[in-house]
């Protein structure tokens, strides 16, 4: 009998039980040794058992119990997804918000489980009809899928499960890049107060926005040194270079012209007037990409031509990373593009080494090995 109780008392614990609060019936039950109550909102016995049903279907699926997900708001995800980024400092918040507000457009009045397939791919056909590439859209996607996953992660869970979204196919990446005479002759027709930024780029690969933010602090003249440190920089890697001849003469005419003008700005680069430094080179710069008739070119392309550079100067690629600031390999690898003239060289230099080869096994042919065993 003993034995009997114990075992009723433990199947109640398993499957829980109804008791009544006033004329409302209250269900109880467990998940992993740790009760829960909630109330039924009824005063029919039969309903009560119904939902208490439900949720023992719920323990058995291992869902938590007592979570509403169909009351979860997508806005509530997308709060998540921000919070997210600001409190792991993301120097790309600016592009997050801006995923955030189109998926608001679309998905910001249903709740979160009513995002589904059909749902996503009309979102993706009506991004496509608005003129969005396939790469804009994939980080859209690629925003939905993180609030998801967080919604997911939550404590308590905010999703139930987390839908399979599917990439679009990208688009090539961009394979510009300037041969030595294309970019002599662009900075030609850049004005003198550019020239300098365009120079240090096209060396060094460095973004744009850290040439123009670049600041006396971080140059050491006297080592030819220029440092940035970490956290300055987009992969929050610290960077540091040295400086060749002709950056040198650079950084030196820079210091001279603000030292004539009595007006030493913690920036390298200054604006025409000297006063501040240079904020936009834009107009500028597609003005003399089209007098240099060099087509439509992307100051980024300055990245994809330093890499080429060093490496084709015999840079090991570890070291061409470090100076351009790239921070995986895949990166580094898609940069480093390899055109025409490098395959012609390439095989240029691989008809010249089976050549020397051939030359080498008729000498060694040619030689008497008796004569030499001899002496």
């Amino acid at each position: 009998m003993l034995q009997e109780n114990f075992l009723d008392d433990k199947r109640k614990k398993i499957l829980g039980t109804l008791y009544k609060r006033g004329n409302t019936w209250w269900i109880k039950y467990h998940k992993n040794g740790k009760p829960f109550y909630e109330s039924t909102h009824t005063d029919k016995e039969r309903d009560a058992k119904r939902l208490l049903q439900k949720k023992e279907g719920e323990i058995a699926q291992g869902k938590t119990p007592g979570i509403y997900y169909d009351r979860v708001k997508f806005t509530r995800l997308t709060e998540l997804y921000l919070t997210d980024y600001r409190l792991k400092e993301c120097k790309t918040l600016a592009k997050a918000e801006r995923c955030v507000r189109y998926l608001i457009e679309a998905f910001g009045g249903i709740n979160a489980t009513e995002i589904s397939t059909d749902k996503v791919n009309r979102y993706i056909e009506d991004r496509q009809g608005e003129g969005a590439a396939n790469g804009t859209i994939n980080r859209e996607l690629a925003a939905l899928k993180r609030m998801l996953n967080l919604g997911a992660q939550h404590e308590p869970p905010l999703v139930e499960r987390v839908l399979h979204i599917s990439m679009l196919k990208e688009s090539s990446p961009r394979s510009g890049f300037f041969e030595a005479d294309e970019f002599k002759n662009m900075r030609d027709f850049l004005p003198d107060y550019l020239k300098g930024i365009v120079t240090f780029g096209y060396k060094t690969g460095w973004r744009i926005s850290e040439i123009l933010n670049l600041t006396w602090s971080k140059v050491d003249m006297e080592k030819g040194i220029v440092r940035l440190e970490k956290g300055e920089t987009k992969n929050d890697e610290a960077r540091i270079i040295y400086l060749d001849d002709e950056l040198t003469s650079i950084f030196r005419e820079q210091h001279q012209k603000q030292k004539a003008l009595k007006n030493i700005t913690p920036y390298v680069f200054t604006n025409e007037s000297g006063t501040d430094r240079v904020k936009d080179i834009r107009r500028s710069w597609d003005t003399a990409c089209s007098k240099a008739g060099i087509g439509k070119r992307l100051f980024h392309d300055f990245r994809r031509t330093a890499a080429r550079n060093l490496t084709r100067s015999g840079t090991p690629e570890r070291v061409a990373m470090k100076i351009t600031g790239h921070k995986t390999r895949s990166v580094f690898d898609r940069y480093n593009i390899t055109d025409t003239n490098d395959l012609e060289q390439a095989a240029k230099r691989q008809h010249d080494w089976l050549e020397s080869s051939v030359t080498v096994t008729k000498s060694l042919q040619s030689v008497d090995f008796s004569k030499l065993k001899k002496l």
